[in-house]
């Protein structure tokens, strides 16, 4: 019998790499459970609604939130990347060359590094 994933949640294989990558609860009033909590996050990020917004069988939209806060401002995010980059790339699986077309970045006008109120031409 297969698990029934739903768009945007993790799937177990992606779950399994996370899971060890996050760090243990500590102690105190247990914590809701990481994967339901994770795949609030994501599922808000993905949608790009607000916490509010997020469905409730991912619990409190506080709860993720404080989760997602937490894990960002201690760089467990920045380690679960640097981690995962590191064992796709000595297999093989990432592919570094970038290619970066800058006529399709826009600049605001004080981006050039001009002095505020001076005119150009004059």
């Amino acid at each position: 019998m297969s698990c029934v994933v739903r768009r945007h949640e993790l799937s177990d294989v992606e779950w399994e790499v996370l899971s060890r990558l996050l760090p243990p609860a500590g102690f105190g009033r247990p914590r809701m459970d990481d994967r339901v909590v994770l795949n609030g996050i994501v599922w808000k990020l993905r949608t790009g609604s607000a916490w509010r917004d997020v469905p409730e069988r991912y619990g409190s939209w506080q709860t993720l939130y404080t989760r997602f806060r937490r894990w960002a401002l201690d760089g467990t995010f920045g380690r679960v990347l640097r981690a995962i980059q590191a064992e796709k790339d000595a297999a093989g699986d990432i592919d570094w060359r970038v290619s970066v077309d800058s006529t399709i970045v826009r600049a605001h006008q004080h981006a050039a590094g001009g002095k505020r109120g001076l005119v150009m031409g004059t």
